[in-house]
């Protein structure tokens, strides 16, 4: 027999959920208004919004939206960015780029694992980094946050990540274009190497058409190669993982399950890449997508205490920013060798 559909259930679950999936709702909307009106980063303005609230997670009516904002949204704006990936990106960029774009992301992925313990952290916080700096920033972040074993720092490491990976997009957004200027690279150079540095899409954008229409078309397409690897990376990452819990429990502890999500993700780009979703549906699909990741974002804002955050420690700050430069000189190394 089929389970009845129990209507009253639904209702009472969203009534329930309803004030805090509208404060989240609230700081995506007064974040997006402070990135269009004053150019500051929606993700990290949604952010520091939610980080300002934080009491609002701790009791009341709030907490169950704000969970469920932080956790299943979340998961909904990762996957819905699929679409905006397509196997045509591959052909448009021809094998040279792609082997840079791979390369790149595999050798910082590895360079952040290998750094970590230098810096007083462990493999958690040097694959969240490096992955979140090598392929999108914040999407891969949370995407990679969700396949790693739970411990009570996991959320504010993602926090401090994300943020910490935000505010070197927006300076790199600043002094790329000007450093690719003074390096005396042309158009199409300056497109690739923005493309394949910058971590955040919005920062690829705005950094390749300050150079010229033509380098903003080129980043953005290179930025896409990059987002589209974000699925088999953390593929394979979750396999690993699962193997090594599985090993260092002996076969009997919890193993990390790989997420859904990441398979719709995939479903998303496949879908997009075959041309069977009307224009129209690809575009809304995008910008659910885009307040998806804003709203959640302004969710683990809320659920973040700020002193916890910064209890991360330089040590953090000095990795993030070392992978940056890292897989910055990458891409400007393999631009010239190209």
């Amino acid at each position: 027999m089929f389970r009845r559909f129990d209507t009253q259930s639904w209702v009472e679950a969203g009534r329930v959920a309803a004030p805090g999936l509208a404060v989240a709702l609230l700081v995506a909307v007064a974040a997006q208004f402070v990135s269009e009106h004053y150019g500051a980063p929606a993700m990290l303005m949604a952010l520091l919004f939610g980080i300002a609230l934080n009491f609002l997670s701790e009791e009341g009516r709030c907490v169950v939206g704000i969970d469920i904002a932080a956790r299943t949204i979340l998961r909904l704006g990762v996957a819905l960015l699929g679409f905006r990936v397509s196997m045509e990106i591959f052909f448009d960029l021809g094998v040279p780029v792609l082997l840079l774009v791979v390369l790149s992301v595999a050798a910082t992925i590895a360079a952040g694992l290998l750094l970590a313990p230098l810096f007083g952290h462990g493999w958690r916080f040097g694959l969240l980094s490096a992955g979140s700096v090598a392929i999108c920033g914040a999407s891969a972040a949370i995407a990679i946050a969700a396949i790693l074993p739970k411990d009570d720092r996991s959320e504010e490491r993602l926090i401090f990540t994300i943020a910490v990976v935000t505010l070197l997009s927006t300076l790199a957004m600043v002094m790329y274009p000007i450093g690719a200027t003074l390096a005396g690279l042309d158009t199409d150079q300056s497109g690739v190497f923005i493309g394949a540095a910058i971590h955040d899409v919005a920062q690829v954008v705005g950094a390749g058409f300050s150079v010229s229409d033509e380098a903003g078309e080129i980043a953005t397409v290179v930025k896409l190669l990059r987002v589209a690897l974000l699925a088999p990376v953390v593929f394979i990452a979750a396999i690993v993982i699962r193997i090594r819990v599985s090993e260092a429990s002996g076969g009997s502890g919890p193993v990390p399950v790989f997420p859904a999500f990441i398979l719709l993700f995939g479903l998303a780009a496949l879908l997009n890449s075959l041309n069977v979703v009307p224009a129209l549906l690809v575009d809304f699909a995008t910008q659910a997508s885009r307040w998806f990741l804003l709203t959640a974002i302004a969710a683990v804002g809320l659920k973040t205490s700020l002193a916890r955050v910064l209890a991360v420690g330089p040590g953090a700050i000095a990795l993030v920013s070392l992978e940056t430069l890292f897989i910055g000189s990458l891409a400007f190394a393999g631009v010239h060798a190209i």
